[in-house]
């Protein structure tokens, strides 16, 4: 953020107001108009864009809607707000669009006393209200970030930057990716911007109240993906950058204080999805997909491309290190990972539970797509990294195609047992969700994800209906109670007849009848992340 950071107003706990001041007049014209001609000469307007199609595609607002119909039962520990956040572009793109590039935009279930109450809410970013003031999109997308066509869109950017026809004082993010809940508030994430605070109003409505900067203290980018200690309270977090530092590991205290940045050196700038905690230790993963400008434009590739030659680089650093001196970095063979479950310490080893990706393309979810997609893999892995003798290794606990994967939060940087994903049919189609048990043994001859083994249950969608991520609520908070002992809820859509609904399953049994079906007035697009607010938070928040 830049000298408007001291001109903004600011709410105490660290949130700036997010106030653009875009400048419309003869320059945004003639950028436009640049713009403009340049696309009708090089794009071609009949390549299908997939992220916007079907049930990709966006939806408006909805305010809350009140006693939804609930077949089945809402258990009392359901009591608070179920969130998820994904891509949901407000205008049609100029040109070219990636599934990443769309909107945050939240859908909730408010949920008290076994009643439920819906709702879809745009993030307010920086970048939405400056596109709301022009009625069309601005900013570059990661869609366009191909070839020449991409670093023209680039200089676009740059020179509605310097004629102040855009705002980037407070960031470009979308806040689309992922929810967190952290001293009392709660924030929407996107990895390449700050995070956004939203207040849960006690109808359910969802109000973004502003952007986190810690009070000045933080400068650089922030993961989507942080993590909050159940037994500390304590946050900790990074951002990756494209210049030096390329990573820059930050804790923040029970109290909302953002202790000093902790530089991470490594040698090229990576896309650095997620990373994961244990008790000690802070686990960062440098792996080959990298940010490349320059192949980007002479050989056309996308921006970010893999590198199925290098290794796999894993670095564990003690989490309340002052610098990066103690960091001891192993390697694994050549992949990348989007998602990890959970990590913990077990004697002399740090143990990281992962979704492990061969050949990881990011173009696969940029404008066509193909249904089923080839040489896609993405299975459970146990990966071991021994801090005394240095040796890094892993074991395959499933077949493809897994991802999503979460865990009983309670146990966060603690071993654990269970593990609930998503199945995927294709990147982006979830056709039912799974459990494992990690004390079990995988059934290594299987080439289908099916119960047995160290698959404990699966909930089939059934045909034409898919899911999202499934967040693992408890009936009680805590460690002191089995862990299983909770439901996992999720949004799915039915393609046959357009309708969406939210899902309660029993994480203990898995059994293929709901505990809880909530239909809903509106469709929900595919989407990322999803988080559930207790009532307890729900409470803390309110004076936000």
């Amino acid at each position: 953020m830049g000298q408007k950071e001291a001109e903004s107003e600011r709410i105490d706990g660290g949130v700036v107001v997010v106030e653009p001041k875009p400048k419309k007049g003869l320059s945004s014209k003639a950028v436009d108009w640049l713009e403009w001609a340049f696309v009708k000469m090089t794009h071609d307007p009949k390549k299908p864009l997939h992220y916007l199609a079907g049930n990709f595609a966006p939806v408006d607002e909805t305010p809350p809607l009140t006693d939804l119909p609930v077949t089945g039962h809402l258990p009392e520990c359901l009591n608070g707000e179920f969130v998820r956040v994904g891509p949901n572009p407000k205008f049609a793109p100029a040109a070219g669009y990636h599934w990443f590039d769309g909107d945050g935009m939240i859908h909730g279930m408010r949920i008290k006393d076994g009643k439920a109450t819906f709702v879809s809410r745009f993030v307010k970013t920086s970048r939405l209200k400056q596109e709301e003031f022009y009625g069309g999109p601005k900013f570059m997308k990661i869609g366009d970030m191909k070839g020449m066509f991409g670093l023209f869109m680039v200089n676009m950017q740059m020179l509605r930057t310097k004629l102040k026809v855009l705002d980037v004082s407070y960031g470009f993010g979308t806040a689309n990716t992922a929810m967190v809940y952290h001293h009392g508030k709660l924030l929407a994430l996107s990895e390449g911007d700050k995070p956004y605070a939203i207040k849960v109003l006690e109808d359910g409505d969802l109000q973004t109240i502003g952007m986190m900067d810690y009070d000045k203290r933080l400068s650089h980018t922030f993961t989507a993906h942080p993590k909050v200690d159940p037994f500390t309270g304590e946050m900790f977090t990074f951002g990756y950058a494209q210049a030096p530092p390329y990573v820059t590991y930050r804790v923040i205290s029970k109290e909302g204080v953002m202790e000093d940045p902790v530089p991470i050196t490594i040698a090229d700038p990576v896309m650095m999805h997620d990373f994961a905690i244990t008790e000690n230790y802070a686990i960062f993963m440098d792996l080959p997909l990298y940010f490349k400008p320059k192949e980007m434009v002479k050989d056309k590739k996308f921006i970010f491309s893999f590198d199925p030659t290098k290794k796999a680089r894993f670095g564990i650093l003690p989490r309340y290190a002052k610098n990066e001196l103690l960091i001891r970095w192993f390697e694994l063979p050549n992949c990348f990972i989007f998602h990890n479950a959970n990590a913990w310490e077990e004697g002399d080893e740090v143990v990281l539970i992962t979704c492990r990706l061969q050949n990881p393309d990011l173009d696969m979810v940029n404008g066509a797509v193909k249904e089923k997609l080839d040489n896609f893999t993405n299975e459970l892995y146990e990966m071991r990294f021994n801090l005394k003798n240095g040796r890094a290794s892993q074991k395959r606990l499933s077949v493809s195609a897994v991802d999503f994967p979460r865990v009983n939060e309670s146990y966060t940087g603690r071993k654990q047992r269970y593990v609930y994903g998503t199945i995927l049919d294709s990147i982006a189609k979830v056709t039912g969700i799974i459990k494992f048990d990690l004390h079990a043994e995988p059934e290594t001859d299987k080439e289908k994800l099916e119960v047995g083994g160290n698959i404990s249950g699966i909930f089939d969608l059934g045909p034409g209906r898919f899911g999202s991520e499934a967040v693992f609520v408890p009936r009680q908070p805590g460690i002191t109670s089995e862990e299983d002992d909770g439901y996992l809820i999720f949004f799915a859509h039915d393609e046959k007849t357009g309708k969406s609904a939210v899902n309660v399953i029993d994480a203990k049994t898995m059994s293929p009848d709901p505990v809880a079906v909530v239909e809903l007035p509106k469709r929900v697009p595919y989407g990322f992340h999803a988080f559930f607010v207790t009532e307890e938070q729900l409470q803390e928040q309110a004076n936000l």
